[in-house]
């Protein structure tokens, strides 16, 4: 599989999810963002997020430090195709809409950070 993956699925990065300790924590490090960058910010029920671009999980969120998210111009083909490179699917966490996933992470992390799919 020589294909260029990111090319092939138009993959951007949709945003970042860092690991806090709890829901304090994660308020604080968004007001970080909001005095750094100006980036709103809204309380969610599992995360704090910092505009679009940032979600700060209140505890416990997968991968060792966070997640990376990326939006894909077709999740079904992005996942069979991340599975021929050694992705494994975490099959309880995919989302569908009219029987197409949309959303779904992978068992393997890079860098600490797990990776999940979004539908553009």
């Amino acid at each position: 599989m020589n294909e260029n993956g990111a090319a092939m699925f138009d993959m951007k990065v949709n945003h970042i999810g860092i690991n806090a300790d709890s829901g304090q924590q994660a308020a604080a490090w968004a007001a970080d963002f909001l005095k750094l960058m100006g980036i709103p910010t809204r309380d969610g029920e599992k995360s704090v997020w910092a505009g679009n671009l940032v979600e700060i999980m209140k505890g416990n969120g997968r991968g060792t430090v966070g997640h990376i998210a990326f939006t894909v111009n077709d999740c079904d083909k992005a996942i069979e195709y991340f599975k021929g490179l050694g992705m494994t699917p975490i099959e309880e966490t995919r989302k569908t809409v009219d029987g197409r996933t949309t959303f779904i992470y992978f068992e393997e992390e890079i860098a600490g950070f797990a990776i999940h799919l979004n539908q553009a």
